[in-house]
């Protein structure tokens, strides 16, 4: 669970350092997947720099040392990855950039019977 927190903090502050703007968090079920995007309406990044974002100490366009060392999002990526899922950017109509995290959707647990319960199952 550590990990998908981790994972989406480097997701948003990212997005909050990156923007002027406020920055929007969905989560949807979709099929057998659940999809979580963070959304922002910065400048955006370049298709051709998608793949160039996650690599590490990579920090696109930064040119100040207090940026941080540029491993946020490749650190999200090796999280999301490792839970089995993607992250992948596209672009947010109308501008900037949405991370797109999607993870396999854990089966459904039934909820444990009450003792009390348990002489109506039987």
């Amino acid at each position: 669970m550590v990990d998908q927190f981790l994972a989406l903090q480097n997701l948003v502050g990212n997005a909050v350092k990156h923007t002027d703007s406020p920055v929007t968090v969905t989560v949807s079920a979709l099929g057998g997947q659940v999809e979580i995007r963070v959304i922002d309406r910065g400048p955006g990044i370049p298709q051709a720099d998608w793949d160039l974002v996650f690599r590490p100490f990579q920090r696109l366009g930064d040119r100040d040392n207090g940026a941080g060392v540029g491993l946020g999002l490749a650190l999200a990526r090796g999280l999301v990855e490792a839970m089995g899922g993607a992250l992948a950017p596209e672009d947010t109509p109308g501008g900037g950039v949405t991370m797109v995290v999607s993870l396999p959707a854990a089966d459904a647990v039934p909820p444990p019977v009450a003792p009390e319960d348990e002489e109506l199952l039987t």
